[in-house]
C-alpha cells in the first residue's frame, strides 16, 4: 500500500510543483531562503515522506547552520534525499547525471539549483563541483554523499576525496550528518516502501578554513571518523578504520578534482 501511495504522490505532485519551479526560473524569480525554488524542494520531499509514512526525527538541530554549509551524509536509500530535502534550509544537492533526463523532474531540478554530476568523467565532475561551489558562495548549502552510491547496510564505506576538495574550495564548514532508518523505509534495489522512523543526526561542524588541497585526505579522515563513531555510538554500527585509510592512501592522477 505504501509503495502505491508513494508512486501516486510522485505522479500527481511532480508535474505541478516541477512546472511551477520551471516557470519561475524562466521568469527570473529571485532565489533565497523562502524562494519558490526552496518551496518546491521542501514541498516535494515532504509530500513523498508523508506518503511513505516516513516520520523524520531530528537530533542536534542547533547544528543546522543559518549560513551556507556542506552537509556530508551517508547514503543507503532514496529516502535519505527526501528526508534531508524536507528539513534543511536553502539547500541544493549534487545528483547523478542520469536523473537529469527524467521528464519535468530533470528541468525542475536544474531550475531549483540541483547540480548533476557525471560520475565517470573527471573533467565533467570538475565543472559540476565548480557550479556547486558557486551556489555555496551565493548562500546555499549543499548536500553531498561521499560514499558515491547507496549502500545495503549502515556501515560507513570509503569516501571519495572530490567532495572534500569541493568543501575546501568553498571555505564553508562541513556538517557531518548521519541518517538511520531509511533502509527500513526503502532499501537499495527494492521498490517496496514501508512506514518507519528516519533519524537524522547533525554532528559538530568541521571548519574547512585553513585547509589546502594537499590536506583533503586529512579533512576526509576527520569527517569519516566522526560519522563512523556516531553510527557506532547511536546504533552499534561497527566500521573498520581501514576503510577510510584505504581510500586516503589510494593514488590519484595528477589532474586535481577541482
Amino acid at each position: 500500500m505504501r509503495s502505491l501511495l508513494v508512486a501516486l504522490a510522485i505522479v500527481l505532485v511532480t508535474p505541478p510543483i516541477g512546472l511551477t519551479v520551471i516557470i519561475a526560473g524562466m521568469l527570473g524569480a529571485p532565489d533565497g531562503p523562502n524562494s519558490i525554488y526552496q518551496w518546491g524542494i521542501r514541498s516535494w520531499a515532504r509530500i513523498i515522506c508523508a506518503a511513505a509514512g516516513a516520520k523524520i526525527k531530528l537530533h542536534n538541530t542547533e547544528r543546522i547552520l543559518s549560513g551556507p554549509a556542506v552537509y556530508v551524509a551517508n547514503h543507503v536509500s532514496w529516502f535519505d534525499v527526501f528526508a534531508l530535502g524536507a528539513v534543511l534550509p536553502r539547500v541544493t544537492f549534487v545528483a547523478k547525471k542520469e536523473l537529469e533526463k527524467l521528464p519535468i523532474f530533470g528541468r525542475a531540478c536544474r531550475a531549483a539549483g540541483i547540480v548533476f554530476i557525471e560520475r565517470g568523467n573527471r573533467r565533467a565532475a570538475f565543472d559540476t563541483y565548480k557550479a556547486a561551489a558557486d551556489k555555496v558562495r551565493e548562500g546555499r548549502s549543499v548536500v553531498v554523499c561521499p560514499e558515491g552510491t547507496r549502500g545495503r547496510d549502515y556501515h560507513l564505506r570509503p569516501f571519495k576525496k572530490g567532495p572534500f576538495v569541493f568543501a575546501i574550495s568553498t571555505g564553508a564548514p562541513i556538517v557531518p550528518t548521519i541518517i538511520h532508518g531509511t533502509i527500513g523505509v526503502q532499501p537499495k534495489g527494492s521498490f517496496r516502501v514501508h512506514a518507519g522512523d528516519v533519524n537524522i543526526h547533525f554532528l559538530e561542524p568541521v571548519p574547512t578554513a585553513g585547509y589546502s588541497y594537499e590536506q583533503r585526505a586529512e579533512l576526509m579522515a576527520i569527517v569519516w571518523q566522526r560519522m563512523a563513531d556516531a553510527l557506532h555510538r547511536e546504533y552499534g554500527v561497527q566500521t573498520s578504520e581501514h576503510a577510510v585509510a584505504s581510500e586516503a592512501d589510494r593514488p590519484e592522477k595528477e589532474t586535481s578534482f577541482l
